[in-house]
């Protein structure tokens, strides 16, 4: 998808101040420092449309950006990040949820797993609640320029196993290279076209 238009609408906590339900969404959503933001920002073909950081933990809200106005990317707070105040680990976990549970217009979850490392506890509970919730799970392996080719096989075969998953199902995708952004979109695009048109 060729994206001419990608702006931030707004953020939000709760549902009252999401946005309308006019356009499909597909949120994004990961553990703290997995290359979420630079995901979505090659995705939206922007340098900075999402704030990136090296310090995990910067989203903290539900952030929505809008697409050519057909379609709402929403960032969604990262998880597992131990060293963020407990208070604000405890809210991140239900405004997650209650996002997920809400949102009707939501078509897909872009869950975004670093290659190098093994499914942790709270990638495989968002798992469980995408398929308590019927919302279909786009599976994205990022920093897939950080290990050998052997090396990149290797771990596709453990994370499939460890999240139940066929390997084909998982898109492996490189921030610094861009690869894997078009079969992204073109997943992205089949979950959500019948509302694009």
């Amino acid at each position: 998808m060729e994206v001419s238009k990608a702006e931030f609408i707004k953020s939000a906590v709760k549902p009252k101040d999401y946005p309308p339900e006019t356009l499909p969404e597909v949120a994004f959503v990961g553990r703290s420092n997995v290359g979420k933001s630079s995901l979505i920002n090659v995705i939206a073909n922007r340098k900075a449309l999402v704030r990136t950081s090296s310090t995990p933990g910067r989203t903290q809200l539900i952030n929505f950006f809008d697409i050519n106005g057909v379609l709402t990317l929403v960032d969604l707070p990262g998880y597992g990040y131990a060293k963020a105040p407990p208070e604000l680990r405890k809210q991140w976990g239900p405004m997650i949820e209650t996002y997920l549970a809400k949102r009707t217009n939501l078509r897909a979850v872009v869950l975004i797993l670093d290659i190098r490392r093994i499914p942790s506890d709270g990638d495989l509970k968002m798992l469980g609640w995408l398929d308590t919730y019927g919302i279909p799970p786009l599976v994205v392996l990022t920093k897939c320029d950080k290990l050998s080719k052997l090396e990149r096989a290797r771990q596709t075969d453990l994370i499939a196993a460890a999240i139940k998953r066929e390997k084909d199902q998982l898109f492996l995708f490189s921030a610094l290279s861009r690869d894997g952004r078009d079969r992204i979109w073109q997943e992205i695009v089949r979950l959500t076209a019948a509302e694009m048109e």
